[in-house]
């Protein structure tokens, strides 16, 4: 059914009529695009969201759910159509390229749900979204904001999905041009991390088109209370890695640190699923790494008992040019949550912890580094552990809060949706 969007508004010529494009809805667990559309609908602005049937992360449509040509629905006050998607989260290169190009055509076939928007936000964890509202701007539709999750080609070139340097190069040469052309006809594009800002400056985004807007954590569940002792052996340092467990995400060698470590009492505790997953559960069992403990993927509720459980909350990533633009969702994760950090992710991240003394850092790829950083954190005393916690908190809601981050996002659609 051809559905417009409704032209009333409730907060005079400041409220727009949005269309929030993303591949991911809930009820998969996805943050960021529940908070916006919810955001702007409370705050007097028209929204209709257009995504696809949920599958991730298992690439499973889930049940209750059945893919169609169009599924509409509308929850709480926001308008929601699904376009069908190729269902794939494997390692096979061909899958995941059907999956993300399918839901771009899927999206872009539905230029009519645009009829009426004044601007367009796109939610790009991948830049396929942003197919759609790109072809509809060449053709002189709504103007759209980008929010960019990871930087493309560098983060399809630069993973395990795409294996030969010839491989990349070909990659790159099909995906710049268009990727330059989606950049320089965006109204405007929202960055997540300070380097990943200056390299769309570099890439030719002009620079008063560029936001850095930092990614923020589920503030709907309890935290971490200061005067609750952790759970744990006061002998033990309890360190948490909870997340996808993949090839880019190097649990091997924080496996490797824990189990040097183990004299010094450290607990490692990895909550997750992940391509990579057998090869680390067969190292740890290979090593006799009896201080490593594995927790298959759960809800975000329960993951935030694990968090108020520990002493330091593990984020890495492998040391690759892409990852030094990029902020896990790990750390709000776990400085909303009052739980200091260690860090392998060298560039922004490792910048930010050192800058606000939020934990400790070590090399990228260096199992003798991050066993260091392990140790490091294993000599606090409950005074300092304490103090390093509450500092976690403070920078958290003065550099991370959902507040804070969507009221920016607002006003960049507000403006971009304004300026005619």
């Amino acid at each position: 059914m051809d559905r417009a969007l409704d032209h009333s508004t409730t907060r005079g010529t400041l409220a727009v009529k949005v269309l929030v494009v993303s591949q991911y809805y809930p009820p998969e667990n996805v943050p960021i695009p529940a908070a916006v559309p919810r955001y702007l609908s409370e705050h007097g602005h028209t929204v209709r969201v257009l995504t696809g049937y949920p599958n991730y992360p298992e690439g499973r449509v889930f049940p209750g759910y059945r893919q169609r040509w169009r599924s509409h629905q509308v929850e709480d006050g926001i308008d929601i159509l699904r376009v069908p998607l190729f269902t794939d989260h494997s390692q096979r290169a061909g899958a995941r390229f059907l999956n993300y190009v399918l839901f771009g055509l899927s999206a872009a076939s539905a230029g009519w749900a645009v009829r009426g928007a004044d601007v367009i936000y796109v939610y790009a964890t991948q830049m396929t979204p942003a197919l759609g509202p790109w072809l509809w701007r060449v053709t002189g539709g709504a103007p759209y904001v980008l929010h960019v999750q990871d930087l493309w080609p560098d983060s399809v070139s630069g993973s395990s999905l795409v294996g030969s340097p010839g491989a990349r190069r070909t990659v790159e040469s099909l995906l710049n041009p268009w990727l330059a052309s989606v950049y320089r006809r965006a109204a405007a594009v929202v960055g997540i991390a300070p380097t990943m800002v200056r390299t769309l400056v570099q890439r030719g985004v002009a620079e008063d088109k560029v936001h850095l807007v930092y990614n923020w954590a589920d503030e709907n569940g309890p935290v971490k209370d200061k005067d609750v002792p952790s759970l744990s052996d006061p002998c033990t340092t309890r360190v948490l890695y909870a997340g996808n467990v993949g090839d880019m995400q190097n649990v091997e060698v924080a496996v490797r640190a824990a189990h040097q470590a183990r004299d010094a009492g450290v607990q490692l505790t990895i909550v997750g699923d992940g391509v990579a997953l057998p090869k680390v559960r067969a190292l740890a069992a290979s090593l006799g790494a009896e201080n490593v403990e594995f927790h298959c993927r759960m809800a975000a509720d329960r993951v935030g008992e694990f968090h108020r459980q520990s002493d330091f909350a593990l984020v890495s990533l492998k040391d690759l040019p892409v990852f030094r633009g990029t902020i896990p969702s790990k750390l709000q994760t776990a400085l909303q949550q009052g739980v200091p950090v260690i860090t392998t992710v060298q560039g922004d991240l490792r910048a930010i912890v050192e800058e606000f003394d939020l934990g400790f850092t070590a090399d990228a790829d260096s199992p003798a580094a991050l066993e260091a950083a392990f140790r490091a954190a294993a000599a606090c005393t409950a005074v300092e552990r304490s103090a390093l916690g509450e500092r976690a908190k403070s920078v958290y809601h003065t550099q991370f809060s959902r507040a804070s981050a969507l009221s920016s996002i607002e006003a960049i659609l507000v403006e971009a949706g304004t300026s005619g």
